[in-house]
């Protein structure tokens, strides 16, 4: 009747959560009231449909519109008729009218005339709608574009967390960095260890523990070592290097920063399992300082060299 081994990642590598939600209560009434947010999140090729069936449909429904004042007011059969739209005697000439219309073409020979209140009515309403349109096709494009998670690709943890020695303690450690050369304003490191158990009875329970973090507020202009001192009260006080490679945990990292071009907040996140935490390793130096420049070699941000470091646990290594 224990607890079972956890099997699945909670948080992947590149930062997205292993979670589904099934049965939500009312969930496309949910997508439909915040439909601004739902249009950002989608894939690009389902957006760009729906952004061009609504000017396909809008068009083909006022010029549905026109074609049926055309044969309210007898313009289609009869072509000596005094019309409510120049040069709109069938439905093609109607559809072709909206089309123009809305998108202000105006190829001159298709025009309103002053024999019909409706039609004046009609397009009035158009115009109105086709702004509303432009508008919110261009306030979504823009912020998909500008999303955080774009921003969020450029900033990068290592691929493994390291323990080694740091001013005599046993220290936790990963690191992050900016790959674009226009860095942010200000950034907050963050670190939790989440634990899941799966219980013989199906019950499943999922824990957190925050780390506490050496100097977690930065400004991420050169990659960063983030540390976490392994001391009393730390979740991994009492874990030695046997301990760890038995461990069933994630240690949950994430940085949040505000971007210095757009001022919009973003959040870069990832995991590690105890497989990737390396017990007795260090991060290589990537910066060198010369005479004009610090200059930074990304081809050493993963690498990590082998240092000594007690096998046991900080507790047994402080007595």
């Amino acid at each position: 009747n224990g607890p079972h081994a956890k099997v699945q990642r909670y948080v992947r590598k590149e930062g997205s959560c292993s979670v589904v939600f099934r049965h939500v209560p009312e969930e496309w009434l949910l997508f439909v009231n915040d439909i601004f947010t739902t249009l950002v999140e989608i894939r690009w090729r389902v957006m760009l449909l729906i952004f061009a069936l609504s000017y396909i449909l809008s068009w083909l429904f006022f010029g549905i519109l026109f074609f049926i004042i055309a044969l309210v007011h007898g313009d289609v059969r009869d072509p000596n008729n005094d019309p409510c739209v120049f040069e709109v005697r069938s439905f093609t000439a109607s559809f072709l009218f909206s089309l123009e219309t809305q998108t202000t073409i105006g190829y001159g020979f298709r025009g309103m005339s002053e024999n019909c209140m409706s039609a004046i009515i009609i397009v009035t309403i158009q115009d109105v709608i086709s702004c509303f349109i432009d508008t919110f096709v261009i306030g979504i494009v823009v912020a998909k574009m500008a999303s955080a998670r774009k921003r969020a690709q450029t900033v990068g943890f290592s691929n493994c967390a390291v323990i080694n020695l740091r001013d005599g303690y046993l220290c936790l450690s990963w690191r992050i960095g900016d790959f674009r050369r226009h860095h942010m304003v200000e950034g907050t490191a963050c670190a939790q260890i989440l634990r899941t158990t799966v219980h013989a009875t199906g019950k499943v329970e999922v824990t957190y523990e925050d780390l506490a973090i050496m100097q977690k507020d930065l400004i991420l202009i050169t990659p960063s070592t983030i540390f976490h001192r392994i001391e009393h009260g730390s979740p991994l006080y009492k874990m030695s290097l046997e301990d760890l490679r038995k461990a069933d945990f994630e240690l949950l990292v994430s940085f949040t920063y505000t971007d210095d071009s757009t001022g919009m907040l973003h959040q870069t996140r990832t995991s590690y399992v105890p497989k990737e935490i390396l017990w007795g390793y260090l991060f290589q130096e990537m910066i060198r300082v010369t005479k004009k420049h610090y200059k930074v070699d990304y081809n050493l941000f993963n690498n990590t060299a082998k240092v000594l470091v007690p096998l046991v646990s900080a507790e047994e290594y402080e007595q």
